[in-house]
Parts: C-alpha cells; structure tokens; sequence
C-alpha cells in the first residue's frame, strides 16, 4: 500500500486549515507540509511507501518547492520509501538532468527521493538515462504505461503493429527492467497501471513479470481491492497501490464521519487499516505476513 500526499487547500481538516483567499503562498506551503507530515507520522508505522503530488506544491511557486523537499525529507527520516509523482521527461542532458535532481534516497540526489514517474512518450532515449541513473544509484521509476484516466485510452489503447500502444510501451519497460533485476526478481523500471482496467491489469501483469506495478485509482477513482488484485504476481509481490484522497482526507468522508474534523489523524489511521485489511482479504497480498 502506498499513501499518496496531493495537499489542496480546500480540504484541509481544522487544526491546518486557513483561507487561501487572504494569505500568501508561503502561509498555504507551510499548511501542506503541516499537513502532509502530520499523515506521514501517522502512516510511517502501517505503510512502506508515501507517494507526494508535485503539482500541489508547484502550484505555490518556490515556498511550495521547500515544502516538498521538506516533506520528503519528513518520509525519510520516518523511514519510508518515496515516489515523487512527476511525470517527468525529455531527451538528452535536459533528461539527464531530471534523474540527477531527482533520483537518490537522502543527500544522493538533490530532492531524495526512491523513484519517480516518468511519461514514455519522447521514446526509449528518453527512458535511458533514468535508467541508468537508477542502477548507479539504487533508484527506480515507473513509466506510464496504462494509466487510470478515462482519456487514456484515446492514445494508449491505438492498435500499432497488431497491437495496442500500451502494450509497446509495457514490453520496453518489461525489456529495461529485467536488464538489472535484483534479489527480489524485480528490476528498477516499474509501470503505472491504473486501477480501473482490471482486465488489462491482469494481461500486462502477465507480459511483465519482471517490474512493479504502481497502481492509482483505488478508492476514489472507483476502484477496489478485487480490481487490484491483478497486479499482484501469484506470491503476492509486484504491487504497490496507491491511494490519496481517500487516506488523507478521510476525516470527510461519510464511513469516517464519527472522528469529527478535530480528529481528522485518526481517520486517517483508521482508513489506512481498513484499506490494509481490504488488500490483505481481496489481492494475493495476503499471503504475506504481516510482519
């Protein structure tokens, strides 16, 4: 399970929260990072993984910037993975460029962060000096492959060469990946796969046995445990789920409503268990230990 960190203002729950309309960016940066570090702190102990939205805080200019780096920093003291969700790429020293920012736990790189999502469109000389960014380091990314958007499919879905675009792209990821597996069986270029195509899911799991799949659109995006259960390899590996809205704020959503605004950690606590318990019951995930 991954805990997906995307700050709006709107949302925020009593004890961060404050009226955008008569405060500077700076004042709204420090509530998300508030705000996201009181999640991390709650989460640290259930989850492995913490994925922050960087649109939130670019959104607010560079106070937002700090508030990222200081999140991350936050994560990784607590000592959780971190997946800045990104979506970068370009080609050339421009894409060099972003895996030496970005790519490197800790004082590796500039942000520290584990991974990074990447979009495959510019190509494989796009992809290559993540790649190799990612072995020198021990990092990883996960490139767009069948994402969980309604429009997706417009470009994903087209028939190329007898079969779908997403499907080229999942082979050049499979092809990446197993080119540097670790111990575990998997290598350090994963997929994003979306939640709400559980069919496909299923067929890229089975065309790419050799990367993790992060997975978006659990729980607010319609998506749940069984539509998931796809992206697991058989031994209950290969998977990493994420969900935002539906954690962080919880405190306002109906199931959760008893906590009450002031409480709004404990909701967050309480869904992350239940989404943990829904995993456990509904994917091959439950043949972990918990432990």
């Amino acid at each position: 399970m991954c805990v997906g960190l995307d700050p709006r203002a709107e949302q925020l729950p009593q004890g961060v929260k404050f009226d955008p309309d008569h405060v500077g960016s700076s004042a709204v940066a420090l509530a998300y990072q508030a705000f996201c570090c009181g999640v991390i702190d709650v989460v640290a102990s259930l989850v492995p993984i913490v994925k922050p939205q960087a649109a939130f805080f670019e959104q607010l200019g560079a106070p937002g910037l700090v508030a990222l780096a200081a999140v991350v920093r936050h994560a990784r003291k607590a000592g959780l993975l971190v997946i800045v969700d990104g979506k970068r790429n370009d080609i050339g020293t421009t894409a060099e460029a972003y895996a030496d920012g970005y790519l490197g736990a800790d004082s590796v790189s500039p942000w520290g962060s584990d991974a990074l999502t990447v979009s495959p469109y510019l190509g494989e000389d796009s992809l290559t000096p993540f790649v190799k960014v990612c072995r020198k380091r021990g990092a990883g990314i996960f490139v767009l492959v069948k994402t969980s958007n309604p429009g997706g499919g417009k470009f994903q879905d087209l028939i190329a060469g007898g079969k779908a675009v997403y499907r080229h792209v999942g082979d050049l990821v499979e092809q990446l990946s197993a080119q540097g597996l670790g111990k575990c069986g998997y290598g350090p270029v994963g997929a994003v796969v979306g939640a709400t195509y559980p069919q496909q899911q299923t067929e890229l799991r089975q065309a790419m046995p050799h990367c993790w799949f992060l997975v978006p659109g659990f729980g607010s995006q319609g998506a749940t445990a069984k539509d998931v259960a796809g992206a697991f390899a058989d031994d209950g590996l290969g998977a990493i789920v994420n969900n935002s809205r539906g954690i962080i704020f919880a405190h306002s959503l109906k199931q959760y409503a008893s906590f009450g605004v002031d409480r709004w950690q404990a909701a967050v606590e309480a869904a992350t268990k239940d989404m943990i318990a829904q995993l456990r019951a509904d994917t091959p995930a439950g043949k972990l230990s918990p432990n």
